[in-house]
């Protein structure tokens, strides 16, 4: 492509990321398996504020994979890491059709998310190809981590939201791993935890916001 084209192509991605309206490539997971089950008021808006917190995790996944495919030197690196955030644009979109399923919304704050996820990302692509896949690894086991503490907190019968957040924590085993095997380093221990300070705070930010 181009670079008008590419732009165009980036400038799409960024504005379905922040505005809405992502395109899925599969189905969204449990839509045609499970029903939809009545929650109490309470069990609804917990469930709807833990996917709001899933939703923009994936808008910042999408700035960081598109901020360090950007950078990237290595072509196939580029390829790997245009894949992954095809899978999270699934991801994306199916949070937020489970949001609009509950009647709720994306966080107000995607924007500001986005915008500082694309900064991050450029940064580690400026700093080389292994450390920009190292920390596609170290964020993919954080949001593992992360996933796997939302399948204790959803609903025990809000199988369709487990089914989403389950297939998302799939994937992003998949992607930290394929980010290791490409040549990913170990990040230094000081700025993983920097890493799960920010998470804390986005987090406890999106869940209302």
């Amino acid at each position: 492509m181009s670079l008008i084209d590419r732009f165009i192509v980036e400038f799409d991605t960024a504005l379905r990321s922040v505005v809405g309206g992502a395109n899925p490539h599969r189905p969204t997971p449990g839509s045609l398996v499970h029903a939809e089950v009545a929650l109490d008021p309470s069990e609804r808006e917990h469930a709807a504020g833990l996917m709001r917190v899933n939703h923009v995790g994936e808008v910042c996944a999408q700035a960081l994979y598109q901020s360090q495919k950007l950078f990237a030197r290595n072509p196939e690196i580029q390829m790997m890491l245009h894949r992954s955030g095809q899978e999270e644009m699934d991801h994306l979109a199916w949070c937020e059709t489970r949001l609009e399923e509950f009647g709720s919304h994306t966080s107000y704050l995607n924007p500001l998310w986005y915008a500082g996820s694309f900064a991050i990302g450029m940064a580690a692509g400026l700093a080389g190809d292994k450390w920009s896949l190292g920390f596609v690894a170290e964020t993919e086991k954080q949001v593992e981590n992360h996933l796997e503490s939302h399948l204790e907190k959803l609903p025990l019968n809000d199988h369709r939201s487990r089914a989403i957040v389950e297939q998302m924590r799939l994937d992003e085993i998949e992607h930290g791993q394929a980010a290791l095997h490409a040549g990913g380093v170990s990040l230094p221990e000081p700025i993983s935890r920097v890493m799960k300070m920010m998470s804390k705070v986005m987090t406890s930010s999106a869940y209302k916001i």
